[in-house]
Parts: structure tokens; C-alpha cells; sequence
């Protein structure tokens, strides 16, 4: 169970996503908070999700207050943030946890290479990314500082495309 289709998250509202509805798509899952110096990326996550929807592609976001407590919202706050703030149109689950024993399931499976068969890359700050290619594997994982707009994150985007 080496894939990412196993899983289900929260959405602010309540509802809950089975990830069987990624199956053949490229999805980027990203860590986030509002309040870090990395927020800007939510922006350039936006741009990214537009230029590749209509390819296949899927940003999914998952706010936690792990680092640094720079995520406060959650729920309808956090969904207000993003529609209204940042006017997001990809997915925003709610806030999770993304380190630690209390991990969401798909941080534990993200950030361990026994699980994903992949990687041992758990998150170290706000904003680290994971790509998942078609077949809903783990295929690279791409650090905070790393812009979704780096020559690199576009090159294994469209290869996986």
C-alpha cells in the first residue's frame, strides 16, 4: 500500500476527501501557515495549480501549526483566509499535524520511506513540498526554501504530466 489513494482528510468545512479521487493525477502536497515567511508561495502555488489543472494536476494544502505556531486558523476561519485572503482555488484541507506521533496519517506515509517506498523526508518547516506522480507514488520532495517556481519543481511537474 505504497500509495497515496489509501487516504482520506478534512476539509475546513467538515467534509471529509477520500483520495481514491486523485487517482491519475500529479498532485503537489505542500504543509502550510498563514503566518510564516513562506506564505507568499501560497501565491505562486495558485499561479502553478492554474498553468497545470487542466493537465492533471492538483495542489493539496495542509495547514499546521507544528512550526513555529504560525497557523492560528482552522476551520471556517482558515477557510476564509483562503478563499478570501488568498483566493485560492485548490484544495485546503484543515489544519493538521504533520511531525511527530500525532501525524496525520498522510504525513506519516509522506515522511517515511517504509511506507512510500520512496523517501524518508518528514517536513522541518512550513511550506516543504511532495510531488506524487500518476500512479499515486511519492516521486520527489522538494524543501521549504525550494519555490514552486524553481526551474526544478517545473521540470518534474512536466515530466510526470
Amino acid at each position: 500500500m505504497d500509495r497515496i489513494y489509501q487516504f482520506c482528510a478534512m476539509k475546513p468545512d467538515g467534509s471529509v476527501v477520500d483520495f481514491s479521487i486523485y487517482q491519475n493525477k500529479v498532485l503537489l502536497i505542500v504543509n502550510t501557515a498563514s503566518g510564516c515567511g513562506f506564505a507568499p508561495q501560497y501565491q505562486q502555488l495558485e499561479t502553478l495549480y492554474s498553468r497545470y489543472k487542466n493537465r492533471g494536476f492538483e495542489v493539496l494544502a495542509f495547514p499546521s501549526n507544528d512550526f513555529g505556531k504560525q497557523e492560528k486558523l482552522n476551520g471556517e476561519a482558515l477557510q476564509e483566509y483562503c478563499d478570501k485572503d488568498q483566493k485560492l482555488s485548490f484544495t485546503v484541507y484543515d489544519r493538521i499535524k504533520v511531525k511527530g506521533n500525532d501525524a496525520h496519517p498522510v504525513y506519516k506515509f509522506l515522511g517515511d520511506k517504509l511506507l512510500n517506498g520512496k523517501t524518508n523526508s518528514k517536513p522541518l518547516w512550513n511550506f516543504h513540498k511532495y510531488l506524487i506522480n500518476k500512479e499515486g507514488k511519492v516521486e520527489d520532495y522538494f524543501y521549504s526554501f525550494t519555490k514552486p517556481f524553481s526551474k526544478r519543481v517545473i521540470k518534474k511537474i512536466e515530466k510526470l504530466l
